[in-house]
C-alpha cells in the first residue's frame, strides 16, 4: 500500500459495500453482497482516524481479495488510464469510470452522478486499486501437486528459512564448544589441577548453554509459527477448492472426502522437517563427522559407516512400509466415510433395524486397519531401535578405536572423550533421517490422497478469466445439452433446444427420474452439461462469475439443508438483507409462526441439518432464502411437496407478489395447486421434451392428471 498525501478523517468509514462491490465488479474482482457489507461494517467509530487506504485494504483481506494493493493520492497525480478508482466527491466516495477532457463521470451509491469538471477534483482524495495479475504457471502447479501446494507455502516465506538455518547452524556451532570443553578439562586442568582455567572454562559453558537454550527456543517458536501459517493457508486453500467443486463431479463417499481434505496435516510437519534436515543438520552432521576427524583420525570412520548402515537401514523399511501405508490410509478413509453415513442415517439404521450391518462393517474395516497399523508400527519401531542400537555400538566402536589411537600416541583422552561427545551430535541427526525415511511412505500416500482431491473438476476457473457483466438480459436459453453424471453411459437430459424468456411462468411436469431436477440443476448452474450450453442473458454460464449467477439465478433444491447456528443465520445464509426485508419476508410466508412458538424467536438454535424443525417448516426456510435474494431467474423443485394446503396457498400468493413481470419462473413439481402460476407447461419423459406450450395445449395430452389440473388452472 501506498500513501502519499497522508489522508485521514471520516473518508476512511465512508467506504460503503455498495460503491466498492460496484468497482470490484469493474476490476472482474466479484464479492458476494453479504461478505462486502459484513467487512465493511466491521469499521467502528473510534476507528475513523485511520487512512482511507488503509480501512480498505483491511477490507479487502477479509473478503480474500490478497492479489490487491490500494495507492492513496490526489486527483491531480493520478494518470487516468488507470481508471475507475474511487474519488472523494460530495462527502462521499463515488467511481470515477472515465473521462474526456476537463469532465469526468462519477457514479456513487445510488447511481450515476452525471459528468463533473476536473477542476472540482484536482485536490480530492482518490484510491486506485492496483489489481495483480495472476500466474497461470503457479496456478497449475497448484492444482497439479499437493507437494507443490506445501512447499509453495512454507518457501513463500524466505525470512523463516533463513532465521532457522541460523539458528540451527548456531546450535550445532555451540555443541563443539561442548567436546571442546571436556578435552581442555581432561588434557589441561585434571593434570595441573588448574582451578582458574577450570572456572574460566566452566563460565564460558555457562554462556554457551543460555545461548544454546535460546537459540533453539527460538527456532522451535519459528517452526510452530510457520506451522500455523503453513495450516491456514493450505487448509483454506484445500476448503475453497472442495466448496468450488462441481457437484456433479464430487466423489461418493462425503465422508471419504472429508478424510481426504487431512491428508496434508503430516505432510505439513514432514516438509518443514525436511528442509531444516537437508540444509542445516545433515551438512553439520558430515561436518561434525570431519571434526572427528581432525582430532581422532581413524574413530571417524566409525560413524561415517554408522551414517551409511543407518540410511540403508531406513531405505529398506521405507520399501517395507509403502504397500502398508496405502492399504492403512484407505481404510482409514473408508471408516470415516462409514462413520459420516451412520450418523447422518442414524434414523433410517434404527427404524430399519440394521444396527448389527453397520457395526459388522465397522468391526471389519477396524480390525484391517488395525492389522496393517500393528505391521507398520511394527517395522518403524523395529528400525528405530536397530538406529538406537547402531548409535550405542557406534559409541563402543569409537572407544574401542580411540583406545588404540591413543596408544599410538595419536590422541589424548580429552580428545577421545571430545570425539565421543561430538559422535553423539552425529547420532542425533542419522535418527532423524532414518525416521523421515520411514515417514516418507505415509506422507507421500496422504500427499497422493490429497492430489486425487486437487485433480476433481472444479466449477469454474480460479485465474480470474471468469466474466462479471454489471447488466445481463432475463433470458435463459439451453442449446444442445445432453448431460450424463460421471462414469455414467446414462444419458439424464437430452435437450436440443429450451428457451425460456422474461416473463415466462414455467411448470415442468413428468414421472419421477424423467429430468426435472436434473434441468434445474443444469439451469442453474450446479451441473455442466456434457455437451452443449446453458445461456444467461446470452452468456455462457460457465463463462460467468458465481457471484454474477448468485445475484440473478435462485435455486430452491428438494431438500432443504439447514446449518448448525439460529433460525435467523439460516435464513440469511446469502447476506445482504435488511432486519426489516427479512422480518417482512417471515410474515410473507408465516416463518414468523415458528419464531413465535420460541422465546428466542428469531435466535431459536437450529441443530445440524435442521433437526428439530419438521420438513414443511425447513422448506419455507429455504423459500424465504430465495425471498430475501430477489433473483431474475427462479429454479424450484417441489418447493411446496412438505407443506399443507393452508401453506401452498399462502406460498402461491407470495410468489404471484414477489416474482416481478420480468423474472423468470420454473417450477418442477407433482401438486397440481402450482399449475395457477403457469403460462406456460413443459412435459418431460426420459430426460427429453415431450410437450412445451399453453397449458391448456400441454395438459390436455395427459388425460386423467391432466383434466385434473386444467381445472386447476381454470379455477
Amino acid at each position: 500500500m501506498a500513501n502519499s498525501d497522508g489522508l485521514k478523517g471520516p473518508q476512511a468509514t465512508a467506504i460503503t459495500s455498495g460503491v466498492l462491490g460496484k468497482l470490484l465488479l469493474m476490476h472482474g474482482l466479484p464479492v458476494p453482497k453479504g461478505a462486502l457489507a459484513e467487512a465493511c461494517s466491521t469499521m467502528q467509530p473510534e476507528d475513523a482516524d485511520i487512512l482511507p487506504a488503509e480501512r480498505l485494504m483491511g477490507i479487502l483481506r477479509t473478503v480474500q481479495k490478497n492479489g490487491v494493493q490500494v495507492v492513496q493520492l490526489r486527483w491531480s497525480r493520478l494518470d487516468r488510464r488507470h481508471l475507475p478508482v474511487l474519488v472523494w466527491h460530495g462527502g462521499e466516495w463515488q467511481i470515477a469510470s472515465h473521462g474526456s477532457g476537463r469532465v469526468v463521470t462519477l457514479a456513487g451509491e445510488k447511481g450515476s452522478a452525471g459528468p463533473v469538471p476536473v477542476a472540482e477534483l484536482e485536490d480530492a482524495p482518490v484510491l486506485w486499486l492496483q489489481v495483480e495479475t495472476p500466474d497461470p504457471a503457479v496456478g497449475e502447479v497448484l492444482k497439479s501437486s499437493a507437494a507443490q501446494l506445501l512447499l509453495q507455502e512454507v518457501l513463500q516465506e524466505k525470512r523463516w528459512l533463513v532465521e532457522v538455518l541460523i539458528a540451527t547452524a548456531a546450535v550445532n556451532l555451540l555443541a563443539v564448544a561442548s567436546s571442546l570443553f571436556s578435552m581442555q578439562v581432561y588434557d589441561r586442568v585434571v593434570p595441573t589441577m588448574a582451578y582458574t582455567t577450570l572456572t574460566a572454562l566452566s563460565v564460558g559453558m555457562a554462556i554457551v548453554v543460555a545461548v544454546d537454550w535460546m537459540l533453539k527456543h527460538i527456532r522451535a517458536r519459528i517452526v510452530d509459527t510457520l506451522a500455523k501459517q503453513v495450516d491456514l493457508a493450505v487448509s483454506q486453500r484445500l476448503f475453497e477448492h472442495v466448496m468450488g467443486l462441481r457437484l456433479d463431479a464430487r466423489p461418493r463417499s462425503l465422508g471419504s472426502l472429508a478424510a481426504q481434505m487431512s491428508g496434508l496435516e503430516p505432510a505439513r510437519g514432514f516438509f518443514s522437517s525436511t528442509i531444516v534436515f537437508a540444509l542445516a543438520d545433515l551438512p553439520f552432521c558430515l561436518l561434525f563427522i570431519g571434526l572427528i576427524a581432525a582430532i581422532g583420525g581413524r574413530v571417524s570412520i566409525v560413524y561415517l559407516v554408522l551414517l551409511v548402515i543407518a540410511l540403508v537401514w531406513g531405505w529398506v523399511a521405507q520399501k517395507q512400509l509403502r504397500r502398508l501405508a496405502r492399504q492403512e490410509i484407505t481404510r482409514g478413509h473408508e471408516r470415516h466415510g462409514l462413520l459420516v453415513e451412520m450418523i447422518q442415517g442414524a434414523e433410517t439404521i434404527q427404524a430399519a433395524g440394521a444396527g448389527w450391518r453397520f457395526a459388522e462393517l465397522w468391526r471389519t474395516i477396524t480390525a484391517t486397519m488395525g492389522a496393517h497399523a500393528l505391521q507398520s508400527r511394527t517395522i518403524t519401531s523395529t528400525t528405530l531401535t536397530t538406529t538406537g542400537t547402531l548409535g550405542t555400538l557406534a559409541y563402543v566402536a569409537a572407544i574401542v578405536v580411540g583406545v588404540t589411537r591413543i596408544e599410538a600416541g595419536d590422541l589424548t583422552t580429552g580428545g577421545l572423550i571430545a570425539c565421543t561427545i561430538l559422535g553423539g551430535r552425529v547420532i542425533a541427526p542419522i535418527a532423524q533421517g532414518v525416521q523421515l525415511q520411514v515417514q516418507w511412505y505415509h506422507v507421500r500416500e496422504s500427499l497422493a490422497m490429497v492430489n486425487r482431491l486437487l485433480a476433481l473438476e472444479t466449477g469454474r476457473p480460479e485465474d480470474g478469466s471468469l466474466l462479471a457483466p454489471e447488466t445481463l438480459t432475463d433470458r435463459l436459453d439451453l442449446e444442445g445439452v445432453r448431460f450424463a453424471y460421471p462414469n455414467s453411459p446414462v444419458m439424464r437430459l437430452q435437450l436440443p433446444e429450451l428457451h425460456f424468456a422474461a416473463g415466462d411462468r414455467v411448470v415442468l411436469l413428468g414421472p419421477n427420474g424423467c429430468g426435472k431436477s436434473t434441468l434445474l440443476k443444469v439451469a442453474a448452474g450446479l451441473y455442466r452439461p456434457s455437451e452443449g450450453q446453458v445461456r444467461l442473458g446470452g452468456a455462457d454460464i460457465w463463462e460467468l462469475d458465481s457471484q454474477v449467477i448468485n445475484e440473478r439465478i435462485g435455486y430452491l433444491p428438494q431438500d432443504i439443508h439447514l446449518f448448525k447456528g439460529t433460525l435467523k443465520s439460516n435464513l440469511l445464509l446469502g447476506g445482504g438483507a435488511s432486519d426489516g426485508k427479512l422480518l417482512e419476508v417471515a410474515q410473507l410466508l408465516g416463518i414468523d409462526r415458528i419464531a413465535a412458538d420460541n422465546p428466542r424467536s428469531m435466535e431459536l438454535e437450529i441443530s445440524e441439518g435442521g433437526t428439530g424443525l419438521s420438513g414443511g417448516q425447513r422448506q419455507l426456510v429455504g423459500l424465504a432464502r430465495l425471498f430475501l435474494a430477489q433473483p431474475r431467474v427462479w429454479l424450484l423443485d417441489e418447493p411446496t411437496s412438505s407443506l399443507d394446503l393452508e401453506s401452498e396457498n399462502r406460498i402461491i400468493e407470495a410468489l404471484r407478489e414477489a416474482v416481478r413481470p420480468t423474472d423468470i419462473l420454473l417450477i418442477a413439481t407433482h401438486r397440481p395447486r402450482l399449475a395457477v402460476l403457469a403460462n406456460r407447461v413443459i412435459l418431460m419423459g426420459r430426460g427429453r421434451v415431450i410437450a412445451d406450450g399453453k397449458p391448456e395445449e400441454v395438459l390436455q395430452q395427459q388425460p386423467r392428471r391432466g383434466r385434473r389440473l386444467v381445472q386447476t388452472v381454470g379455477a
